[in-house]
């Protein structure tokens, strides 16, 4: 006779649910087996929302900045036509009109230090962030960023004189954020939401790893951050194009481990369960969809091959951050100086972007902004029970605020995403009959109107 344990393993394998709704709560939080996992849909204040993403303005921005010439870092501050001064001023007075708007939602800073000389920094130089900050309206400690980097480069990195459009890396970026400030600006999600165009990515990511310590300096709860860094076009190198998918890249070993977290991941496994790839399932279940018209086609790497961006500052704070970058891209558009050679253009000019596969990931990026703002912040404090060996598992974790209930997720461990959700309502304790040695678990807080967070991996606890 096949035994109720043996059954609910087998059952989540398959991937099929042992009954068709899950089982009602008992007063200790203990469970029956679960129910599919499945994409969380966009409601009508999403739609409506994503609908006012205007390829227009997105295109306007992208050929306004690379009309500054060069934005290289380098580059002249003071000159009111030319350079990262002129690119910084004009965008600062881009996000002054949308606070204007805003009704006191959204305020605009300038966040600016002197960087002493480093790497491909020869002198001391001032680098200055564009920040506007939606607070939050219930929640307003916890914390969601999207950048773009406005500055620019030639061939030589070190040229900070010709000219160097930086249409796609990453004029496009900037973009994608000052729409999204735009189109929220006048809205009131629950946690507060950042946007930002940083300096001195193509030097070294100095403004993005300035901001990033500014945050945690002042013990910030950023619970996730993306970087929207060369996402202005859909066509790849040899002319073939897919203009419905934007890459994410989400790192699985932390940038920040310590010694002691690598040994228990050793232990245990977990290094496909890094807050990163947590925040990668959930952009997946809620932009992915008619809303927004994209495929989210996440990538296992926390960047590309001898490449970097503007979320590894975050990532070495211990911020969850992950960066989105077009399906293929064209080198000759990127980093080159302008010119003609063999009959062929190269440099990163406005005219080799796609406007309407901008605005689509800028749906993308609204989508998981606002779905992350207006639910519950994800669990706190999730631990699993390893105190005595048995082949059932007991989870317990913090209260959040907010959360009017709470899902215990689990998969196997060869699957890439959650494949079973557990009700649990409000209580913080679970029992599941299934053994902690033979799938992963995660837990997510729900809100009041179904919305739902990114799931949280457990540590053990004796």
């Amino acid at each position: 006779m096949t035994s109720r344990r043996v059954f609910l393993t087998a059952t989540a394998a398959l991937g099929l649910a042992a009954s068709a709704a899950p089982a009602r709560a008992t007063e200790t939080g203990d469970r029956g087996p679960g129910v599919p996992v499945r994409p969380q849909r966009p409601g009508p204040q999403l739609r409506a929302l994503l609908r006012q993403v205007d390829e227009r303005r997105i295109e306007a921005t992208v050929r306004r900045l690379a009309a500054f010439g060069t934005r290289h870092t380098l580059s002249a501050q003071d000159d009111p036509v030319r350079g990262i001064g002129a690119a910084r001023d004009w965008l600062y007075a881009q996000y002054q009109q949308i606070a204007a708007a805003s009704g006191g939602r959204l305020t605009v800073e300038l966040q600016s230090y002197v960087q002493p000389p480093a790497d491909r920094i020869p002198v001391p130089t001032t680098i200055t962030n564009v920040v506007a900050t939606l607070h939050g309206s219930t929640d307003p400690g916890r914390v969601y960023v999207v950048s773009g980097h406005y500055d620019s480069r030639r061939t030589d990195v070190m040229d900070f004189t010709g000219d160097a459009p930086g249409a796609d890396d990453d004029a496009s970026g900037v973009a994608v954020a000052l729409e999204l400030a735009r189109v929220l600006s006048t809205r009131q999600p629950a946690a507060t939401i950042v946007f930002a165009a940083v300096a001195g990515e193509e030097q070294g990511l100095y403004g993005s790893r300035y901001m990033a310590k500014q945050f945690k300096a002042a013990g910030t709860d950023v619970q996730a951050m993306f970087t929207d860094d060369i996402v202005g076009s859909s066509r790849a190198d040899d002319g073939t194009r897919d203009p419905f998918t934007i890459r994410l890249f989400a790192e699985g070993v932390p940038t920040a481990e310590t010694p002691a977290e690598a040994n228990l991941r050793r232990s245990i496994g977990g290094e496909n369960d890094s807050p990163p790839r947590q925040l990668a399932r959930f952009v997946k279940s809620v932009a992915e969809n008619d809303a927004t018209g994209m495929a989210v086609r996440v990538i296992y790497r926390r960047d590309r091959y001898l490449r970097g961006g503007d979320h590894i500052g975050f990532l070495e704070q211990g911020y969850p951050a992950a960066r989105f970058t077009e399906p293929n891209e064209d080198f000759a558009h990127q980093h080159q100086d302008v010119r003609v050679e063999n009959g062929v253009q190269y440099g990163d000019l406005p005219e080799f972007c796609d406007f309407p596969f901008i605005a689509r990931v800028a749906r993308v990026n609204g989508a998981a902004l606002w779905s992350l703002a207006t639910a519950p912040g994800t669990p706190k404090g999730v631990k699993i029970r390893t105190a005595a060996l048995t082949n059932d598992s007991e989870l317990l974790w913090d209260a959040t605020p907010g959360a009017t209930g709470y899902e215990v997720l689990w998969r196997e461990t060869t699957a890439p995403d959650w494949t079973h959700a557990l009700d649990v309502g409000p209580a913080r304790t679970a029992k599941i009959d299934l053994s902690k040695d033979n799938v992963f678990f995660g837990v997510r807080a729900v809100g009041p109107g179904g919305s739902r967070s990114p799931a949280a991996f457990p540590a053990p606890v004796s």
